[in-house]
């Protein structure tokens, strides 16, 4: 008697399990879902959490994982804008956005969906890389350089084309990895950047050549102007001087015995500044001075 309403209960929640597992599924956060109907894609499902739906085989569920995936292409050999053999190398990452566009193109099957996406990015990159010309893609001056906008132009057109065949993927991000040369090109290659290198070098020379004159010419304006300015205050002085000079030659004139005495007492003078010993001759001026007044002139 009391093994029946247990027996009850425990059947009762094994058929709600087993209702559960037929109607409901769980989609988690790393994951993208996609519901078909008698085999065809119905429902996408992109935001994590329980859903209903139909028992199979009316209904299934597919499930993907959302985070993006990497992939690298061929290190592949292509023909630049000027004829140049260039090779280059790719990486790139996706992810599913829209599972019941994705689910028909590829049959739920990602590895396939990445093989199609491969053949996608290397027809791309051939295109784009035969508009570009090898500077492009190889300066010497680092100013001819155009990778950021290539991978920009490269990734631009995958988008397009996915959208347009209905993928259901967006590329989230391509950059090139490697580029190199086939044998056949590496010296005209290195010869194109040595022509290159020395074109900066003589643009170089060249400026600092003009420069150099340029602070030339203005140091010789600023020596001109200089000079100019000390002739100009040395004629002023030399015109005081003579000035000066003109106007004790003038008292001089009035008693030449006495200009005589100074000079030779102004001479006599500097040659007594220091402490020295002097051999001179008294009869030699200045120093007859020394032999007393009657030896100089008379001074009135």
């Amino acid at each position: 008697m009391n093994r029946n309403p247990l027996t009850l209960v425990i059947g009762t929640l094994l058929i709600v399990i087993f209702a559960l597992l037929l109607f409901t599924f769980q989609v988690r956060t790393t994951q993208v879902a996609v519901v078909t109907t008698f085999g065809k894609a119905s429902e996408s499902i992109t935001n994590a959490g329980p859903y209903c739906k139909l028992p199979w085989p009316i209904q299934k569920v597919y499930f993907f994982e959302k985070p993006v995936q990497h992939f690298e292409d061929k290190f592949t050999e292509d023909l630049t804008a000027d004829n140049n053999s260039l090779m280059t190398m790719v990486y790139v990452g996706w992810q599913i956005t829209e599972p019941k566009s994705f689910f028909p193109k590829f049959g739920g099957s990602v590895n396939e969906a990445q093989k199609v996406l491969e053949g996608l990015v290397t027809s791309t990159k051939r295109s784009i890389i035969g508009k570009h010309p090898l500077a492009d893609f190889v300066s010497a001056s680092g100013e001819g350089s155009k990778f950021t906008a290539i991978e920009r132009e490269i990734l631009d057109s995958i988008q397009t084309q996915v959208r347009a065949n209905s993928y259901g993927v967006s590329f989230e991000f391509l950059g090139i990895k490697k580029l190199g040369f086939p044998d056949s090109v590496t010296q005209s290659v290195f010869e194109r950047m040595t022509s290159e290198r020395q074109v900066l070098i003589s643009r170089s020379q060249f400026e600092g050549e003009a420069q150099a004159q340029i602070i030339r010419s203005a140091a010789e304006l600023q020596a001109s102007k200089m000079l100019t300015a000390a002739e100009g205050q040395a004629t002023q002085i030399r015109g005081k001087g003579e000035a000066e000079a003109a106007k004790s030659l003038a008292v001089f004139q009035q008693n030449p015995q006495l200009a005589s005495f100074l000079f030779r007492l102004s001479a006599l003078e500097d040659s007594l500044k220091d402490r020295s010993t002097l051999i001179f001759d008294q009869q030699t001026p200045p120093f007859d001075l020394l032999r007393g007044p009657a030896a100089g002139a008379v001074v009135k």
